[in-house]
């Protein structure tokens, strides 16, 4: 088993769908599992620590766990059927009794965050499900664009944008050449 971290909520490109996007220790390997924008805000709420001013489900089953006397020991993402991850929690109980509740991974992970209990996943729904992470490389990025922007006055970044559509649209117009292989001297 793989312990999970939180890396954040993204939105899928296409559909505009969120995911929270799971990353193991070594920073390499993330897995995204598309959710729904209840889940998200539940998940961005257990991430921010903050209590709202009224309580939301999942820090309704914190208190609930609490006043029971359970304890959330950790979340197993254990296997993906059909397109679907699924989740257990594994509880214990006052009297020493474990007990493994079936569980939504968005709804597990929700309660994690506010419990401050562990994300596992097995090792083959991390390899079969995860998308390859160039952690230095994003960091270098982040610090190009961080370079970037230090250098730039506002008026310039502007030009830059206007730069930028400009060719996008060139491009566009001239573009049904190179993707039709206009190229005839390339070997």
């Amino acid at each position: 088993m793989v312990e999970m971290r939180v890396a954040g909520i993204a939105l899928d490109a296409a559909s505009r769908s969120p995911i929270v996007l799971l990353r193991d220790p070594s920073g390499r390997r993330q897995v995204p599992i598309w959710i729904d924008q209840a889940q998200a805000q539940n998940i961005m709420a257990g991430l921010k620590d903050q209590a709202p001013a009224r309580p939301l489900s999942h820090d309704l089953m914190a208190r609930l766990l609490e006043v029971g006397r359970l304890e959330l020991q950790r979340v197993i993402i254990h296997t993906i059927e059909d397109s679907t991850f699924r989740a257990v929690l594994k509880l214990s109980g006052p009297d020493g009794r474990n007990h493994d509740l079936d569980a939504r991974p968005s709804d597990a992970i929700a309660l994690a965050l506010r419990t401050g209990s562990g994300i596992w996943m097995l090792e083959e729904v991390v390899s079969d499900a995860s998308i390859p992470v160039d952690a230095e490389a994003d960091a270098e990025d982040a610090a190009d664009f961080r370079r970037f922007l230090d250098g730039i006055s506002p008026a310039e970044l502007v030009r830059h944008i206007r730069q930028a559509q400009t060719d996008s649209s060139d491009e566009e117009e001239g573009g049904d050449d190179e993707a039709s292989g206009g190229d005839t001297n390339a070997s």
